[in-house]
Formats: structure tokens, C-alpha cells, sequence
């Protein structure tokens, strides 16, 4: 085989971003026959509305907003208004693109606040001719920051560093910030309720749970205000975090307890349709087709649910990639087994903290776990393993996530690098930097969690 094993790994890895980049995939899904829209089984005549209304947030939303507008800019009058993060902007005439938070800072901002509160100045202008089409990717949440009343967006932030810093996982983070949002948990729906409404997702949340892809702001929430108090109690034992938020969730916790209605709105569901256009099992397969290709034997599977911490996963894949090169079966020389998920990292004290991010942490904990077996040199040249997250983005840095193999390898040996103590510190940014095994693929368009590939040769 003519390529490496790192740009067999890239070519894997692009091959399922390539999968869910957002543009094509909304443009695949809305299609234009005559007069009418048909979006899957689901069809709208123009002669029902008066415009279509864009409104939504995600990593992805910009690239969702341009294969939108790529198929339907001139069925009606579009406009609209959508979050997300700078440097993903396009010009687009018709719909508003804010930039709600910088790149590489996944929380809520006051340009965030600022965009959601033009997102629901414009749901009151909505009327039954009014078709809705909201656009939700991962990211949404940090991107739609609207706090309740008594809660400020600097609670807000305290609340997702903390919950973050412990270990929380996705659904956990975004059961706390349903509830302490406006928009969040139903929201955004309910304040759409005279309008026909249509949400195209993508999914960044494993088993694809609808309430919780971007904290569900157009769907029906499932969580209740106890469970996020239960959660909050979990991850802040001390109750370092404001008064003000515990305070809001407890009133709401009463309220419930009371059988008021916590979210009052007009029934009318039968005007909500819903789609998962792309996910981590998308994306997967994909790199397995591409995989096959190229001469690789291989294994697959996307997690469903939360996998975890970020060390215990890496030093499974690494466990894997080790059981390949031990026990593959003559006739498939090449190997390879590509995984989807999302772990979570828990990070170390702010004094000691480096840089890094969960894909980052994940393929310095395989390389950990390969050093212990003593690789010879020969072993080292015919394995790789890839972590990287579908977004572009792994934690507050420019790196969508990692690699090891030989040069890697070679490089920290020369350097005297330990990735112990970088583990310990969260500071895997910092030893990939210096021994050349960042995965670096800019903003992709889509987010649907993280793919690994780890791979060896005979």
C-alpha cells in the first residue's frame, strides 16, 4: 500500500466528517417539486404560507442555513435569524448569521444572549402562514443562552465550568440547562406555537435523545427541575455555585411538585415535525465503507449512550489496536476498527491545568497504555490510532484531536517526553504539539460527536 498509516487514518477519519457535513445533507433532505416542499414523507404547498422563518443554533449551523437556502431561497420569502460560533460566517442575504461565542470557548457569551433574544423578538411576528424551520446542531446550547428570571448569564457560566470541570456528561449539562433556560427544554417551540414548525437536527448527542441535542429548545422536554437539582447536588457538593441558580430550581422543583404547568403554551403538535438529518452512526459507517476501500479489514461501532471517561476509552482502543496486531487472522493483513462516541474528561485544579481536549486526553491515554507492553520498533511502525471530534474542534484549542504512531513516538522519545505527567494535567495540546501528532482539520460544518480509527499493518 502506497500511503502511510497516519494518511490512511486521515482519509478514514475525513471520510466520516465528509458523511454529515451539514450543507448536503439539508440540501439532500428539502427538495422542491412544483409547488411544494417535500422534506421526507412530509410535504408543505406554498399556497399555505406566506414566508418561510429560519431560526436555530449549532457549530454546524452556518453550513445548515447555506444547503437550506441552496434549495428553497426562491419557493418564499425567507428570512430569519441564527446563533453561531465566529469563524464559521457566511454571507447570506436572507438569514442573519450571529456570531454568538468566539471559536474554542463552548460557552454561553452576551452575544449569545444578545442573538437569542432577536431569535425570540422574531417568534413574535410568527402567524399560522408562517412555516418555521428551525436548524439545531450540537453546540446549540452554549449558543442559546437566554437565563430564566433571578439567574444571570454569569450564573450560567459558572454552572457549565463546574458541571464541565467534573466529569458531567452531555445529558447531565444539558438537564441543568434546561432548566435554566427560556429557550431551552421546549422553548423555543412554544414561543413558535402560531406557526407551522419543522426542525432538521443534527445530532451531536449518542442514541440521538431529541430533548437533548442542543438542550432540546423544539421539542417536548422529558427532564424535570428535581433532576437537575439532583444533578447540580452531585457535582457541586460543597454549593460553591450561586445561590441564584439553586434557588431557581428549587422554586421550579415546588412548582411542579404543585402540578402547575411549568411552560404554559397552546397545544398544537399537530403542526411539529421533526428530523435527524445526521449522526455519529452516519458518520461511522461511512468511514467503514471508505475503509474496506482502501484494503482494511475492519470492526465498527458507535456508542449509544455516554461512554465515560476520555482515559479509560483510550486505553480500551489501545487494548484493541494491541489484540489486532496479536491476533489478526493471516489472510486480513491490514486491520482497522473505527468507534464513535463522546467521553468526558475530568479536569485537574485551574493552577496546574494545561490545554487539551477529550480526543486529545484519549490518544495520550492509548499511548500511555502502549508504552507498558514495550513495543519494539518494528511493532511501532505498524500501528496508528486517530481521535478526533467531527466538529473540528477538541476543548479550547485549534486542534480537532490526535494521533499517535511511530513519529509520534520516535518524537517523544527524542524529547524525552513522559505523557504521564501531561495526563495528569490535562495538558495533552502541549505534548502532541511537540512531537507533531495534532489532528488539525479547521471548522468542518457538521458536529456529531467524535471518530476514532486505530489501525495496524502485518
Amino acid at each position: 500500500m502506497k500511503n502511510t498509516l497516519r494518511s490512511d487514518a486521515k482519509q478514514i477519519w475525513n471520510a466520516a466528517v465528509d458523511a454529515v457535513r451539514a450543507r448536503p445533507l439539508v440540501s439532500r433532505t428539502l427538495q422542491i417539486c412544483g409547488e411544494q416542499l417535500r422534506v421526507g414523507d412530509i410535504t408543505y404547498s406554498r399556497a399555505d404560507f406566506e414566508r418561510v422563518v429560519v431560526l436555530g443554533a449549532g457549530k454546524a449551523g452556518a453550513a445548515m442555513t447555506q444547503g437550506l437556502v441552496d434549495q428553497i431561497s426562491d419557493w418564499l420569502p425567507l428570512s430569519g435569524w441564527v446563533n453561531i460560533p465566529e469563524g464559521t460566517e457566511i454571507d447570506l442575504s436572507q438569514i442573519t448569521l450571529h456570531p454568538a461565542r468566539p471559536a474554542g470557548l463552548n460557552e454561553p457569551t452576551q452575544a449569545g444572549v444578545e442573538g437569542t433574544n432577536e431569535i425570540l423578538r422574531i417568534t413574535e411576528t410568527l402567524s399560522e402562514r408562517d412555516l418555521c424551520i428551525a436548524l439545531i446542531s450540537g453546540g446549540g446550547s452554549a449558543l442559546l443562552p437566554a437565563p430564566i428570571q433571578g439567574v444571570s448569564l454569569n450564573d450560567k457560566v459558572a454552572v457549565t465550568r463546574q458541571l464541565s470541570a467534573s466529569g458531567a456528561d452531555i445529558i447531565e449539562l444539558n438537564t441543568v440547562r434546561k432548566h435554566l433556560s427560556r429557550i431551552k427544554g421546549g422553548g423555543l417551540r412554544d414561543a413558535c406555537h402560531r406557526a407551522h414548525r419543522l426542525t432538521l437536527i443534527l445530532s451531536d448527542v449518542l442514541g440521538d435523545p431529541l430533548d437533548q441535542i442542543a438542550s432540546g429548545p423544539t421539542v417536548e422536554d422529558t427532564t424535570t427541575p428535581s433532576q437537575a437539582l439532583s444533578i447540580l447536588q452531585k457535582y457541586d457538593i460543597d454549593k460553591n455555585l450561586p445561590k441564584n441558580v439553586y434557588n431557581a430550581l428549587e422554586r421550579a422543583t415546588l412548582k411542579q411538585q404543585q402540578n402547575q404547568p411549568l411552560n404554559p403554551c397552546v397545544d398544537n403538535t399537530e403542526r411539529d415535525q421533526t428530523m435527524v438529518i445526521g449522526n455519529n452512526a452516519i458518520a461511522v459507517d461511512e468511514a467503514g465503507i471508505v475503509a474496506e476501500k482502501i484494503g482494511y479489514n475492519h470492526m465498527m461501532h458507535s456508542a449509544t449512550s455516554s461512554e465515560g471517561l476520555a482515559e479509560e476509552v483510550g486505553r480500551q482502543l489501545a487494548d484493541t489496536t494491541l489484540w489486532m496486531m496479536q491476533n489478526g487472522a493471516s489472510e486480513h493483513p491490514h486491520d482497522c476498527v473505527i468507534t464513535g462516541g463522546e467521553p468526558v474528561v475530568q479536569l485537574c485544579e485551574p493552577e496546574i491545568r494545561g490545554l487539551g481536549g477529550r480526543n486529545q486526553q484519549l490518544v495520550l491515554a492509548a499511548y500511555q497504555k502502549l508504552l507498558e507492553v514495550n513495543l519494539t520498533a518494528e511493532q511501532w511502525s505498524r500501528l496508528c490510532i486517530l481521535s478526533g471530534g467531527t466538529d473540528g474542534e477538541d476543548g479550547p484549542t485549534d486542534a480537532a484531536g490526535a494521533f499517535i504512531d511511530q513519529a509520534v513516538h520516535q518524537a517523544a522519545v527524542q524529547h524525552s517526553i513522559c505523557p504521564k505527567d501531561y495526563l495528569s494535567r490535562n495538558d495533552a495540546y502541549n505534548f502532541f504539539k511537540k512531537t507533531g501528532g495534532l489532528l488539525i482539520s479547521g471548522p468542518t460544518g457538521t458536529n456529531v460527536c467524535d471518530v476514532r480509527v486505530a489501525m495496524i499493518r502485518r
